[in-house]
């Protein structure tokens, strides 16, 4: 088994509770981590062998791109999608953070990690 990592993807999304947060949107970060086995393309260097992390970034930014209240609701739509788009892939593990959130205090970002594996 091997593991891919795409760190610090950035988006602007309008997810949150709040009606303003739907109008005024706000900066996101994800972090996605999949686990899949690597052992063919480590050989064969050819990408129809592995995991395209162009397809996992895609995934990413199109969810993101869907209005959620919660950031657990983006995080399991990133996960469903993966799993559904991508056979290879047996684990996912996925990071949302809102960034400068509105919750009336000095705080840098707030992070949802969910995972999920096939089996």
């Amino acid at each position: 088994m091997g593991i891919i990592k795409l760190k610090n993807i950035r988006t602007f999304s309008y997810h949150g509770c709040l009606v303003e947060e739907s109008k005024i949107g706000s900066d996101y970060r994800v972090d996605l981590e999949i686990e899949a086995d690597l052992a063919k393309s480590a050989q064969t260097d050819k990408l129809a062998d592995t995991v395209d992390y162009v397809h996992l970034n895609k995934i990413v930014v199109e969810e993101m791109a869907i209005r959620s209240e919660l950031l657990e609701h983006v995080a399991q739509r990133i996960i469903d999608r993966t799993l559904k788009d991508l056979n290879p892939v047996s684990r996912v593990l996925v990071e949302v953070s809102k960034l400068n959130p509105p919750i009336g205090g000095d705080v840098e970002a707030v992070t949802i990690i969910l995972e999920k594996s096939r089996f």
